[in-house]
């Protein structure tokens, strides 16, 4: 499978690093291809600026500056984002990646009347994150996980129909041992590689 990693920290020697290592060892080790788009290390712009804004629903116009990202979306079968989790979401970076790549007509046709919106990149038929949080898990539910749901229900219903989800967190990221960090790296790298 052709697999788009998407990773966001600021740290090139953060934990979240070590968790994208950890899934293109996974991914390697089952043979699929993998493209990575590190979003701090090419200084991608988050911001959805007053001219993108303008240009968001015109077709081709909205496509500017983030033509590479798109032809990655294009080219992929499955999607797995990497990053922390800060506030219950994405960070800043990572949602404004969502703001200014997945735009109508390229990912996704608009609504019209009863009609919902429409799906485009059904080539992805499994969208996934592996993330870090440092809220335990019964808080997490109670707040309704929202990074959880942008992604794995928002965005999934973009991609085909019956799109494979995948969900990793290890959870009280700030008070978890070294005994606990390494065993969720080889609990990422054995679920990444029976991706399928």
């Amino acid at each position: 499978m052709r697999i788009l990693l998407v990773h966001c920290h600021p740290n090139p020697a953060s934990f979240t690093a070590a968790v994208r290592d950890a899934a293109l060892e996974g991914l390697a080790a089952a043979g699929h291809e993998a493209r990575v788009i590190d979003l701090y290390a090419e200084n991608f712009d988050p911001v959805l600026s007053r001219e993108g804004r303008a240009a968001y629903h015109t077709a081709g116009e909205n496509e500017a500056g983030v033509e590479d990202h798109l032809a990655a979306l294009r080219w992929c079968e499955g999607l797995l984002f990497t990053y922390p989790t800060w506030w219950y979401g994405q960070p800043a970076m990572l949602k404004g990646w969502l703001d200014r790549v997945w735009i109508p007509h390229a990912t996704f046709t608009m609504p019209e009347g009863d009609k919902p919106i429409g799906r485009v990149l059904t080539n992805i038929r499994l969208i996934g994150a592996i993330t870090t949080l440092g809220s335990p898990k019964w808080w997490w539910f109670l707040m309704g996980m929202p990074g959880r749901r942008v992604l794995l229900t928002g965005i999934s219903v973009l991609c085909a129909p019956g799109a494979k989800t995948l969900w990793l967190a290890l959870h009280k990221m700030d008070s978890t041992t070294e005994p606990e960090r390494k065993a969720f790296l080889e609990r990422v790298r054995e679920r990444t590689a029976r991706l399928r």
